[in-house]
């Protein structure tokens, strides 16, 4: 089979594609044809030896994809030859070889059928953004679950694939949802997907502009993306008791951030890993973001489609913001 090789930590623009053996499911495990995978900032970030993995090398990138079942291992009672799935979350991709192949091998327990009503591209980049959203909405209550209804969000990064499934998920809790987005276009296609109001995060006076429009410290939860000289002027948009949970870095460090300004208002800080999800975990949350994303009458985003061989420029795509999911078509 083909697969995108990284053959060490210089970046995902020194990919090599080459021919490498087909995979063989074992114990426990399914063989998947691919058909879509889906491009994360992750991947991007391992690639450069930012991520906390350092998978043995050469190593295939991707840990979202579709694909038909074409070989079953033993343990393996609950899938057939000819079964369409999507991967929930799982190592492939992190500590094995991913997606960006034309064939691969993942755990049984972590594939899952493509809803009704939703097309192979739509799961193939779904799972991963939808389990990470849900982690940053639900993660601070013990046991875990949505925000009160009427809270507001905040959302950094809204139109890329954990902010525009963090949208969907927040409407789905009943939230008001505050997004940032650089771009007109894309401001005007997330107040169709339901945010409520939408701010340019390269305002200068962006602090200002929200609590002129909204009251002082309207923010009740911020989902983080970007980081970077954004992070405290999110801090400052927080009311008492306020939360941010932090997905990503896209902004890079935070530069001379004050601790104090976390103390009088009391807040809180809290990473999201969806890498703590148990596979039982992983399918019971991932079946409850279906159920809502359907009475929303709702499916995930894509925004572009590339050909296999060119998966630099689809990572490339990733890189300039996308509006939803950058996809890798495969096979046919």
């Amino acid at each position: 089979m083909r697969a995108w090789l990284m053959d060490h930590y210089q970046g995902v623009d020194q990919l090599r594609l080459a021919e490498v053996p087909d995979p063989r499911p074992g114990a426990g495990e399914v063989v998947l044809r691919v058909l879509f995978s889906a491009l994360n900032p992750a991947d991007a970030f391992l690639a450069q030896g930012l991520y906390p993995a350092r998978p043995p090398l050469p190593h295939v990138l991707g840990r979202d994809g579709v694909g038909v079942v074409t070989a079953v291992g033993s343990a393996v009672h609950d899938r057939r030859l000819g079964d369409v799935v999507g991967i929930l979350r799982c190592d492939v991709g992190v500590t094995r070889w991913g997606t960006l192949a034309e064939q691969v091998a993942v755990p049984a327990d972590s594939v899952a059928p493509i809803p009704d009503g939703w097309s192979p591209e739509e799961m193939a980049g779904a799972p991963l953004v939808f389990l990470t959203a849900w982690q940053a909405l639900t993660q601070w209550t013990d046991p875990p679950a949505p925000p009160q209804p009427g809270r507001t969000l905040l959302v950094t990064g809204a139109s890329g694939g954990v902010g525009v499934a963090s949208v969907l998920l927040a409407k789905s809790m009943g939230l008001t949802v505050v997004a940032l987005s650089r771009s007109q276009e894309k401001g005007i296609r997330l107040r169709e997907l339901g945010a409520d109001h939408v701010f340019d995060p390269a305002d200068p006076n962006l602090v200002k502009t929200i609590t002129t429009t909204l009251g002082k410290h309207p923010i009740h939860l911020a989902i983080d993306t970007v980081g970077g000289p954004l992070f405290p002027k999110v801090i400052a948009l927080l009311s008492h008791g306020g939360r941010v949970s932090i997905v990503g870095r896209s902004g890079g460090t935070v530069p001379q951030f004050n601790t104090a300004t976390l103390l009088f208002h009391r807040i809180r800080l809290g990473g999201v890993s969806v890498g703590d999800y148990s596979p039982q975990e992983a399918r019971m949350i991932w079946e409850d973001i279906v159920r809502r994303l359907n009475r929303l009458n709702r499916t995930p985003l894509v925004d572009s489609i590339v050909p296999f061989e060119e998966v630099k420029q689809g990572f490339a795509r990733l890189a300039q913001g996308p509006l939803g999911k950058v996809l890798v078509r495969v096979a046919p």
